[in-house]
């Protein structure tokens, strides 16, 4: 592909950094790794910070350390990756879904204060696409610590929702550092964010086998540690994110401008006075997606579907819990619709133009 979808960034620097940790500090749970969550946590604007081997285990040891359990339900969105329930399960709880508003793709309130009961003990907002939910009528649902809120930001490292980053709202904040994300770590690798000791301590005891001293375990933990490579050169990208997600702000601006006169196709919701997006993905709706997308992509320019199947319809989410086309039409209308633009720090504008002139085209031929 001549323009594709996304571009890891992997430079100079970040070498230096991964051949400096790997001949001077231990493989796991080195100096880097601590230094890491300490700068992490600053940036996030919280006292704490854990690292984890994934975004998924993040969250699942955050559910876990607030004492969400297998007799409780934890309600989030139906439309985001299928890691996001499946940290529900695997922490031993039951995932309820709330439909989505279709504008922003993130779960909606309203649908989400239906689906309450006293069996709902914390709410999963997804911050989808880099776009921050609605966290204040979320933390409402919480009413005051009845139920706990586990921020998923797996794709929005830096979005912020009013003057605060997201990830400092609610119990805890979880981010995935994967490949294609906004900053990454050279492969897999979570943070969990909070300003609660006692939770951070949990977190940490059980992302290393939940143990006490070296061979004294007094929880049932697991193996989720973050390489010290890995945090590396985390601590890298980290300096470089700020400037990162400045371009992608402007790359969405120049894509709102040179798109907002087609009616075919309805654009992600723009950054406001309130709302600061990263734009990990620059999702657009069409109803002819699929067709854009292959005379797109013969032209060069690659494109994603982010999602094209609602976690409720996923081959084992119907088994487990019987979950039918139909039972969120808003997730299940937009997963037909949106298509992923190319989206990274460096994409020039002339490539933004490109694409631009790429869907003009189609849109043009498909009208006449």
């Amino acid at each position: 592909m001549r323009i594709p979808l996304a571009k890891p960034v992997f430079d100079e620097e970040m070498k230096s950094a991964a051949v400096e940790a790997l001949q001077n500090e231990k493989f796991v749970m080195g100096e880097s790794v601590f230094k890491f969550e300490e700068e992490f946590a600053q940036f996030c604007g919280v006292k704490h910070a854990v690292s984890t081997s994934s975004g998924t285990f993040a969250l699942q040891l955050a559910l876990q350390a607030l004492g969400v359990n297998c007799k409780d339900k934890v309600v989030t969105t139906p439309f985001s990756f299928i890691a996001t329930a499946n940290s529900i399960y695997c922490a031993g709880s039951t995932p309820v879904f709330a439909d989505v508003n279709p504008k922003n793709c993130n779960i909606d309130p309203q649908y989400a204060k239906q689906v309450l009961s006293n069996e709902v003990k914390a709410l999963m907002p997804v911050h989808l696409y880099g776009y921050p939910a609605d966290l204040d009528s979320i933390m409402d649902l919480a009413e005051d610590g009845k139920r706990v809120v586990v921020e998923d930001c797996c794709q929005a490292h830096g979005a912020k929702y009013g003057n605060r980053k997201v990830g400092s709202f609610g119990s805890v904040g979880c981010f995935s550092f994967y490949s294609a994300k906004n900053m990454t770590v050279g492969g897999d690798g979570g943070m969990a964010v909070t300003n609660n000791e006692e939770v951070a301590n949990h977190i940490a005891k059980l992302r290393d086998c939940g143990r006490i001293s070296h061979y004294e375990h007094d929880l049932i933990g697991v193996t989720a540690r973050l390489n010290s490579v890995n945090a590396a050169i985390g601590r890298v990208q980290l300096r470089k994110l700020e400037d990162w997600n400045n371009k992608r702000r402007a790359a969405a601006r120049l894509y709102n401008k040179l798109l907002s006169d087609l009616d075919e196709v309805e654009l992600p919701p723009s950054e406001t006075a309130e709302l600061s997006p990263v734009y990990h993905l620059y999702a657009i709706k069409s109803k002819r997606r699929d067709t854009l997308k292959a005379y797109l992509e013969g032209k060069g320019i690659q494109c994603g579907i982010h999602y094209p199947i609602p976690i409720h319809l996923q081959p084992i989410y119907r088994q487990l819990y019987g979950y039918k086309e139909g039972d969120f039409p808003n997730s299940e209308g937009v997963s037909k619709k949106v298509l992923s633009l190319p989206m990274y720090p460096e994409l020039e504008p002339s490539q933004i133009e490109q694409v631009s002139q790429g869907i003009h085209e189609f849109c043009s031929q498909t009208l006449t």
